[in-house]
């Protein structure tokens, strides 16, 4: 069910002015844990649905394991770690309990909002490219108010042409595509590292939106920047080399991608 399923604030930041012309043609955002704070109820409904089955994983194992993926990529991974085969069909009988979850308690990630108005402002085009089908997409977006900012620019890894999910650049290439933009002109916005892995792997630059739980270790260990906020995945992108290994930032996702 995972694709179909799931700040820090800094110091008072100087304003930013810049010429000249802008660092990126077009930012693709992830959906859950970039958009939507999905990621924390999904993780928490299949460790408890994962412990109902007698599977021994905890929430540290699922997000390891598995946020990030399509939902067939985690089948796959899960059947390898519960040592059986999981029908395509085996997470059916919870439906109901993904869909109540997702629209009781879902909501905008912090600051997303603010960053997504301060982009738009510029000019600047964006999309949504997520491993979830378009059904979720639909019921996540439209809870938190921000499908119909979107309409038109959203894409999945169920969309014909994307032969593989994330960590491959498919789903990436797919919407920078759809965009008409070119991949080395691309940021992208993500929190996993199957989601950074493949905006390298198409030739962009990723932007590892951490939240409030910070890096994890296979994050840190990706090339690229980390940020706790959208406001700092922002300013990040305007102005720093590419390439660079992985350290804080304290400064603020708009700015930094303009």
């Amino acid at each position: 069910m995972r694709g179909d399923g799931i700040g820090a604030k800094g110091a008072q930041e100087k304003p930013v002015v810049r010429c000249g012309m802008p660092r990126f043609d077009l930012v693709i955002f992830d959906c859950d844990g970039v958009l939507v704070d999905s990621e924390r109820l999904i993780v928490r409904l299949e460790a408890q649905i994962f412990r109902e089955r007698g599977w021994p994983l905890t929430e540290a194992d699922i997000i390891r394991e598995f946020v990030g993926l399509s939902d067939s990529a985690m089948r796959t991974r899960l059947s390898e770690l519960v040592g059986e085969q999981l029908d395509p069909d085996w997470d059916a009988e919870y439906a109901d309990r993904y869909r109540a979850a997702l629209a009781t308690d879902l909501r905008a990630v912090e600051g997303v909002v603010a960053a997504l108005d301060e982009i738009e402002r510029s000019g600047l085009p964006t999309c949504v490219a997520s491993s979830g089908s378009h059904q979720k997409m639909a019921l996540t977006l439209g809870v938190t108010g921000l499908h119909q900012r979107f309409a038109g620019r959203i894409h999945s890894a169920t969309d014909p042409g994307v032969a593989a999910g994330k960590p491959a650049p498919d789903l990436f290439l797919h919407a920078a595509r759809s965009m008409g933009g070119a991949p080395a002109r691309c940021a992208v916005v993500e929190d996993s590292p199957f989601g950074v892995a493949a905006a390298i792997a198409a030739g962009m630059t990723p932007f590892a939106f951490t939240g409030e739980r910070g890096a994890t270790r296979a994050l840190r260990a990706l090339p690229g920047p980390a940020v706790r906020t959208h406001a700092r995945a922002a300013r990040a992108a305007g102005g720093r080399p590419t390439g660079h290994r992985r350290r804080p930032i304290t400064t603020g996702t708009a700015q930094s991608l303009m």
